[in-house]
């Protein structure tokens, strides 16, 4: 399974989500990456698109590697051997730290819009591929505070265990990658995977119709 593109991506999600349409529902983009696709379901579906944003925790010494992950109205998600490890003081002021850049983050992309209310409905969580999982456990536990009626994770790409793991979680994991071994990075399934800026984030949040 390859992707053109995002866009590409987005369109085939679509089509796997197509019993959604016109649902009570809405479309939650993990920004950045997940937006392109997010535009592309929502427009399908003809549904709302909402933002969730969950923010990794890097290991102190090293920020690329995630040893938690926060949302903004609280979820988190750690790693407990890696947590334990570290100074708690440090940990505890990173998480507030990241949860205040989620928000930030948020009244920047949508510049002042309400969060659309998900009580009682159905919530698509949608992002362009899953790796470790660690971030989409975090939008997770951010959007079962709100009170949804279901929530569905559609991703084009995700490793198997991790698709069993939020099986778990959720009520429908969507994805199009067939069981098998994984590539072992997102972007080894697209042709084009050109990182998206804050102001294309901005622009395509405007494209839905």
């Amino acid at each position: 399974m390859r992707f053109k593109n995002r866009a590409d991506a987005g369109k085939q999600l679509a089509q796997a989500l197509i019993k959604y349409k016109n649902a009570d529902g809405v479309i939650f983009a993990l920004p950045r990456g997940g937006v392109p696709l997010g535009v592309e379901i929502a427009n399908a579906l003809q549904l709302p698109l909402d933002l969730i944003i969950p923010r990794k925790v890097g290991h102190p010494q090293n920020p690329e590697y995630a040893i938690a992950a926060v949302g903004e109205r609280g979820g988190l998600v750690c790693n407990e051997m890696e947590v334990a490890r570290v100074d708690q003081t440090w940990f505890d002021e990173k998480v507030v730290a990241e949860r205040q850049e989620a928000r930030r983050r948020r009244a920047y992309y949508l510049k002042g819009r309400d969060t659309i209310a998900i009580e009682d409905k159905v919530a698509i969580i949608v992002d362009d591929g899953i790796a470790t999982g660690l971030t989409m456990e975090a939008a997770v536990q951010d959007l079962i505070l709100a009170n949804p009626k279901k929530i569905i994770v559609a991703v084009p790409i995700a490793p198997d265990d991790v698709v069993i793991k939020l099986q778990q979680e959720v009520d429908e994991v969507i994805t199009l990658k067939a069981p098998g071994p994984y590539l072992g990075a997102v972007g080894s399934y697209y042709d084009s995977f050109m990182q998206v800026s804050d102001e294309e984030v901005i622009d395509m949040l405007l494209e839905v119709v």
